[in-house]
């Protein structure tokens, strides 16, 4: 969730608000170390850390913060069955922090960064009844949120968003842009036919336009970041074979797919050999893709179960990867 737009929002018109952050979560927690949400005096909120009864004490707990024109940060630690009685059974430490208009500097620095779509990190030093003054640091290794002793606080705000190449802007295309809009992919979106887009897209999506000449796929792919997903659904099988074979031959990309039938896939795998790739690299390529057992033929549909397919293989692919070295590659992305 981007929080610093919010928060920049509400002090530009002089009105107060909170944030609250999920600064630890141990065992069954509705929701992961980092969620956070803006809170209002008037009881507006945006953001989510989870629900029930546990947000709804949140809730509560920073509005009676700004009500009382409490300046800072404070931890609450919240068992969530014998405290709330809710079944989860984890243990959670919520941070409350009200935010004053004079932050409004920090909170535009902050924002600026937000609105790039990269992780980045802050640090602070917490002191009982002063305003957090956070400042710009490299990317920690650590979680989302840690308060040390001495009152030093870094944060992650922000969250990688996986590349995504989507050539083809036909009727599962356009379906499947609305329904990865809400989960963590950054998407650029191609087509050979400009009039085939439609001129609103959501905010996570760039449009261009192949077969220009400082746009063949070949060239598209090569800007591409390592660890990308590809996906072809033109409305050309030609095309679609030759993004594949642009694609497989970087083996850099953690995802390879093109929309079609298993018949389809025989064909293509017969061709690609036929160019000198090896069983083994062809063997890589996802396809048909989306979830099997989603049968319907409705764009939609299809999207659907394309959407739950890569947001698995997102998952999977980030657990692959440790921390260290995610890190490491998040920095020089961001850099």
């Amino acid at each position: 969730m981007t929080v610093w737009s919010h928060i920049v929002r509400s002090l530009e018109g002089g009105e107060p608000c909170a944030l609250v952050t999920v600064a630890t979560a141990r065992g069954s927690t509705p929701r992961e170390t980092g969620a956070r949400m803006v809170v209002w005096a008037d009881g507006r909120f945006s953001g989510t850390i989870g629900g029930g009864t546990l947000e709804f004490e949140a809730l509560r707990w920073a509005r009676q913060a700004l009500a009382e024109g409490r300046a800072g940060l404070e931890l609450r630690t919240v068992s969530l069955g014998p405290d709330l009685g809710q079944c989860c059974g984890g243990r959670i430490d919520v941070a409350i922090e009200a935010l004053e208009p004079a932050q409004l500097p920090m909170a535009q620095t902050l924002a600026g960064r937000e609105a790039e779509r990269l992780p980045f990190a802050t640090r602070a030093h917490v002191r009982s009844g002063k305003a957090v003054e956070r400042a710009l640091v490299d990317l920690p290794k650590d979680p989302r949120f840690r308060l040390e002793e001495d009152g030093t606080l870094v944060e992650t705000f922000g969250a990688y968003r996986r590349p995504l190449y989507l050539f083809g802007a036909g009727h599962v295309g356009k379906a499947l842009v609305l329904a990865l809009a809400p989960l963590p992919f950054e998407i650029t979106w191609l087509d050979s036919r400009e009039d085939a887009f439609p001129k609103a897209v959501p905010g996570n999506v760039r449009k261009l336009l192949l077969n220009r000449e400082d746009r063949s796929v070949a060239e598209c792919l090569a800007q591409a970041p390592d660890g990308a997903f590809v996906l072809a659904m033109t409305h050309s099988h030609a095309l679609d074979e030759d993004i594949m074979a642009a694609s497989l031959a970087q083996q850099r990309f953690a995802y390879c797919g093109v929309i079609g039938s298993a018949t389809k896939r025989a064909r293509f795998e017969k061709r690609l050999k036929a160019r000198g790739f090896a069983p083994t690299v062809v063997s890589e390529m996802a396809c048909p893709v989306g979830l099997p057992a989603i049968r319907s033929k409705h764009p939609a549909a299809i999207a659907a179960g394309i959407a739950a397919d890569l947001l698995e293989r997102d998952e999977a692919a980030v657990q692959e990867t440790a921390n260290p070295d995610r890190v490491a590659w998040l920095q020089a992305r961001v850099k």
